[in-house]
């Protein structure tokens, strides 16, 4: 069977003295992160004063910069020269001149040593998604430039491994987590799902990643699983066939067919609006919080009851999303959805002061309305689920007009517009909500070109607007598409597919408790 990486995460209970223990951990992969990326930059520095320095001989700058060779240490040669110069504060044990910077990090022995070898492959990662996007081969948005992480701003996380042969990172029981260096915490959650596991010797732990969110202290078990995955989909998959899903503001979720045919109206998930209903207090949090002086401890106090709202709107958006996502991978053959542009979508409209933007306060909401939707974080979960329950995940080309077309005849309106919230059909006579209208479409246009034009348990066919659907048939995209309404211009961002194609393995950055 194949084995997949899974992440299992647990809220910690830990002690006053571990809190202290993970706080001095985070501290340390900080200044680790740090001490890398300087070693980098001061690198790049120098490559770019050599390149300046042929520049002002008279070479061509291209020249120059094919000429200059100067190598950006990595994390090997970082941690290498790292062990040779730090200090070390233990009683009896400092050598001469232990401390300053020439002997840094003389509190290296009270960490892990993985929290250090983690933060600097996190800078080499950093480092190298930087240099991908600046020659091309990093698609999507351009990445900047490395940033220093600054305590009180950056998030307090670091990373332990451990020899798998002899297991640091272990739970104890079903309530307690074994870290190496820090001990056993408590656990909020239960891990018997993954004592299990363990037992039955179908999960090996391969690291843990600790981080702090609000006031909670949470580890991700990152474990090599052996499952069996469904190689096709189950039968009450197949009668349901495939469900288009429309994502908005208005409801979380419009779909094609109704959720659960049980429940009435269920083909619209409604959209608890978490941020909306925590706007009050976030708006006295950070009133509060503006009203303080730098540096006081009350302003440290109002900090972290601004990111404690904010943690906890987090949580219950995460809550509601992967439930959603797991019903429909579970229930539906395929899941089809939209390529939005999430980033365009939610672009300013502040515009210049030569040419200032109009609504912008308006536009703001709306790109704020948006964003606690979080339909990027939907299709990331929608991708590794489909493949755990057997179903396939479709995405449409990002320029098909899904609201403007009419669901049975095809008539498009281009006049529509956002306040139109229902859609009549100036063919047919249709008139439907725009969204489930939406729906309708995605999940019409996304039954692939080699499939049967029939509906798997369905007596209705798929025509796509009349384009040849037998295998024998020649495929034909979708032509004579118009810009949606609501997609804002187009920006860099990383080419997708239209069709259900062949999925990556999943990884183990998505919690499986509940999902």
């Amino acid at each position: 069977m194949p084995e997949v990486l899974k992440a299992y995460r647990f809220t910690l209970d830990p002690r006053p003295a571990q809190v202290e223990m993970l706080l001095r951990h985070a501290g340390a992969a900080r200044w680790a992160f740090n001490h890398a990326l300087g070693i980098k930059v001061a690198a790049h520095q120098e490559w770019r004063r050599q390149v300046q320095a042929l520049v002002d001989q008279g070479v061509p700058e291209a020249e120059a910069r094919r000429r200059v060779k100067v190598p950006v240490p990595s994390k090997p040669t970082i941690q290498k020269h790292l062990n040779s110069i730090k200090g070390d504060s233990r009683k009896g044990g400092l050598p001469e001149g232990a401390l300053g910077p020439e002997r840094p990090c003389p509190w290296w022995h009270e960490v892990n040593t993985y929290a250090f070898q983690s933060a600097f492959a996190d800078a080499d990662r950093a480092w190298q998604n930087w240099l991908d996007s600046r020659s091309g081969k990093r698609a999507g948005r351009a990445v900047g430039y490395p940033r220093f992480k600054k305590k009180g701003r950056a998030r307090d996380a670091f990373r332990l491994h451990h020899d798998v042969k002899r297991p640091g990172i272990r739970p104890v029981g079903c309530r307690r987590l074994r870290l190496p260096t820090v001990g056993e915490v408590r656990l909020h959650d239960s891990a018997k799902r993954l004592v299990r596991l363990l037992n039955r010797g179908q999960a090996q732990v391969q690291s843990v990643s600790v981080s702090r969110g609000g006031h909670r202290w949470y580890a991700s078990v990152l474990c090599k699983v052996v499952v069996d995955l469904p190689g096709r989909p189950s039968k009450v998959q197949v009668e349901r066939g495939t469900v288009g899903v429309d994502l908005g503001v208005k409801y979380l979720a419009a779909l094609s067919q109704p959720l659960d045919r049980a429940v009435p109206m269920s083909q619209f998930v409604r959209n608890p609006r978490h941020l909306v209903h925590a706007m009050r207090r976030l708006v006295t949090a950070q009133r509060a919080l503006s009203r303080t002086q730098k540096g006081s401890a009350r302003r440290l106090k109002a900090r972290r009851r601004v990111g404690q709202l904010h943690h906890d709107v987090a949580v219950r958006r995460d809550t509601v999303l992967h439930a959603m996502t797991k019903q429909l991978s579970t229930r539906f053959a395929m899941v089809a959805v939209e390529d939005l542009n999430v980033a365009g979508m939610t672009r300013s409209a502040r515009g210049t002061l030569e040419k200032p933007g109009r609504r912008v306060r308006q536009k703001a909401g709306l790109n704020q309305a948006i964003l606690d939707v979080a339909p990027g974080e939907v299709r990331r979960q929608l991708a590794y689920k489909t493949v755990w329950y057997g179903s396939k995940l479709a995405v449409l080309d990002r320029w098909f007009p899904s609201s403007k077309t009419c669901s049975a005849c095809g008539w498009q309106n281009p006049r529509l517009t956002l306040a139109d919230r229902t859609f009549h059909c100036g063919g047919c006579g249709l008139s439907m909500d725009r969204d489930e209208n939406a729906a309708r479409n995605i999940a019409r246009h996304a039954v692939p070109a080699d499939t049967s034009p029939v509906a798997p348990g369905r007596g209705e066919t798929r025509n796509a607007r009349g384009a040849p659907v037998s295998p024998s048939g020649p495929r034909v995209r979708w032509q004579g598409a118009t810009k949606r309404e609501d997609a804002g211009p187009p920006g860099p961002v990383p080419p997708q597919r239209s069709n259900p194609l062949t999925l990556p393995t999943p990884h183990g950055q998505q919690p499986a408790k509940g999902s």
